[in-house]
């Protein structure tokens, strides 16, 4: 049995889960959900926290796995020894998990002979689920729905997710299942690389004495380089741990080639050895590790001094990479630009920096202007927009926390494909681009006292036709960057205008028009309105 203490989680992480297992003890007197979603990165104690708590509170834990295929079973079974089984053998998955969940939830557990523990108070895990949930996510809600109804058995569902963005979390559970029916989402974090030393510290040296000098303890270097390599995962930190204290020549000629390899690349890289999980960087992350730069000691740089007339150029050595951390990020390199270009202004403490720091984003856009060479230039521009940064925060003020958002330019890309749509579909008589339209006619038309009798084409001719007559425009609204958003963009948001237009076909007359744009009305509506009156001259 394992203590609350040798838990590699942090204590607040604990005891969130905790006070939301005591509270849902008695459902009827709870107040919220009976649902619990524990999300995170596989190996940072999700399940054994669960299972750790259950124990201690005296919970019973009852779990739910994935049956094996009975397509095998049903071929040996005759037509009419199958019919005995009410279908068990057909049944989808989708079927058994529906019945294990309300046969849990009704019955309480039996009581072997041997066996302690309360059989009443128990505690529903899923951690495993049916291949048809994440096709038809819509069947996993109507199971939940049904089974909050009852209100008696907590029931708590764990998912894994990964570091650059493939979360299944967000497919079963979106926000609005999640507020529909009181889920609780409680989020664990990556081990952290103090805790995971103590922990392999604490493991190597009870089995070293266990085994009595077969295994032998790593030194200091080694662990943190375990430990950096296993990404905040345990199970794989344990894993390297268990071959690398292996005694015996093999097991030294690998470990010394393996520290060697790893003090060979230098700083950010060694996790990249063997042994080591892909590392992968959220977003939030990888812009932080950009914007708050770590650099070396400056007792280091009396060996590397520049010329007097290079002077100021004289920085401290990098910690990091930064063509790695893009990398890590899963983002284009436009896009990371595109971050950086949106929050880099509060980490800079003097203008002549912010100056210099625009020049080098100007000349990393430059590098992608062309469409025939973007492919090409795009890491070349990541490198001189990254490295540019670093470079002309001299001042390397420490600034505190900084709130990230995300790029204005989504916010007006997304509104200027929305115009191009409408301007097609209101005003597709005029046989134009819906540049030109918005370029060159409807500025023309909004001149113009009544030029037309559609009220949605008056409304976007006023909108789009026409400028602000505030002399200070108000400032949008940004979306606040979260530290669990992936390294990855939705096609609307990713896709530019010009490539938009290649993948949203021309719309027609009568379609459907993004919601932000108002609806037209069409002409034989206008007709049966109002008659038109032809008036008729004689001409001499």
């Amino acid at each position: 049995m394992f203590l609350q203490a040798e838990l590699a989680v942090h204590k607040k992480k604990i005891e969130e889960v905790e006070n939301w297992i005591r509270t849902h003890t008695d459902p009827t007197t709870s107040k919220g959900g009976i649902i619990a979603l524990l999300t995170g990165p596989s190996g940072c104690g999700k399940s054994a926290t669960v299972q750790v708590l259950a124990e201690e509170l005296g919970f019973r834990l009852q779990e739910w796995t994935n049956p094996s295929n009975f397509n095998s079973h049903i071929k040996s079974v005759n037509n009419s020894d199958a019919s005995r089984f009410n279908g068990f053998l057909s049944t989808s998955q989708t079927g058994l998990f529906q019945e294990f969940l309300l046969r849990a939830n009704k019955y309480n557990c039996l009581q072997m002979v041997g066996e302690q523990g309360p059989k009443d108070r128990k505690l529903i895990l899923v951690e495993d689920f049916p291949n048809n949930f994440f096709r038809q996510p819509g069947s996993l809600h109507d199971i939940l729905r049904r089974f909050v109804k009852t209100r008696r058995c907590p029931l708590v569902f764990i998912v894994s997710e990964n570091l650059s963005g493939d979360s299944h979390s967000r497919l079963l559970f979106p926000k609005e299942i999640q507020e529909e029916l009181s889920i609780c989402n409680i989020s664990f974090n990556p081990v952290a690389p103090t805790t995971m030393s103590k922990i392999l510290l604490r493991i190597a040296t009870l089995e070293a004495a266990k085994t009595g000098g077969r295994l032998c303890v790593p030194d200091k270097d080694t662990l943190d380089i375990l430990c950096s390599g296993s990404s905040g995962d345990v199970r794989s930190a344990i894993n390297s741990l268990q071959f690398s204290s292996l005694a015996g020549k093999l097991a030294n000629t690998f470990n010394g080639a393996f520290l060697g390899r790893s003090k060979e690349k230098g700083p950010g890289e060694a996790e990249q050895c063997i042994g080591g999980k892909d590392v992968s960087l959220f977003l939030f992350r990888a812009l932080g590790k950009i914007l708050h730069f770590k650099s070396e000691s400056p007792r280091k740089l009396k060996q590397h001094k520049l010329p007097p007339h290079l002077s100021e150029h004289q920085r401290h050595s990098l910690l990091i990479h930064p063509e790695l951390v893009v990398e890590r990020s899963h983002m284009s390199a436009e896009f990371f630009n595109l971050y950086l270009h949106q929050n880099y202004l509060d980490f800079f403490s003097t203008v002549e920096d912010v100056a210099r720091a625009s020049e080098y984003l100007s000349d990393a856009d430059f590098f992608t202007g062309e469409w025939a060479s973007r492919a090409v230039m795009a890491e070349y521009g990541s490198s001189v927009a990254t490295r540019g940064l670093l470079h002309c925060n001299s001042a390397q003020a420490p600034v505190g926390f900084r709130p990230l958002h995300k790029p204005n330019w989504l916010i007006i890309n997304k509104k200027h494909r929305e115009n191009c749509q409408a301007a097609q579909s209101l005003f597709i008589n005029f046989c134009l681009t819906p540049t030109i339209l918005q370029v060159e006619l409807l500025p023309y038309l909004a001149k113009l006292s009544n030029p037309m009798r559609n009220p949605a084409q008056i409304a976007f001719i006023q909108d789009v036709g026409q400028l602000a007559n505030r002399r200070f425009p108000g400032r949008l609204n940004l979306e606040a960057l979260t530290d669990k958003d992936p390294g990855t963009l939705d096609l609307d948001d990713e896709v530019e205008g010009d490539q938009a237009g290649a993948l949203s076909p021309p719309r027609e007359a009568g379609a459907e028009l993004p919601a932000s744009q108002p609806q037209p009305t069409t002409f034989e509506a206008l007709m049966k309105e109002e008659d038109l009156l032809i008036e008729e001259y004689d001409s001499e």
